[in-house]
């Protein structure tokens, strides 16, 4: 499977929780604090639940809870993906 790239993510958070008015997924959003970009932790297991689907990747609880940035969730997926390339 391929890697997660940021554009995906973005759609995949834009499918799971659309945008928040204040919100902006087309800036650099990297490092931003999901709770920043106007996504709280239901959102966040919804997009979870669509990464296991379309990558097969299957995170637990606990790393949904510590992947604060998009960073971070990009790095933990990527990182699984290779582990069973």
């Amino acid at each position: 499977m391929s890697e997660l790239r940021l554009t995906d993510l973005v759609t995949i958070l834009r499918e799971c929780a659309g945008e928040d008015e204040t919100s902006n997924l087309d800036g650099d959003i990297l490092d931003a604090e999901f709770g920043e970009l106007g996504y709280d932790s239901i959102a966040m297991l919804e997009t979870a639940s669509r990464i296991q689907i379309r990558y097969g990747v299957v995170l637990s609880d606990e790393e949904v809870a510590e992947a604060t940035s998009p960073r971070v969730l990009l790095h933990l997926v990527n990182r699984s993906l290779a582990e069973t390339a």
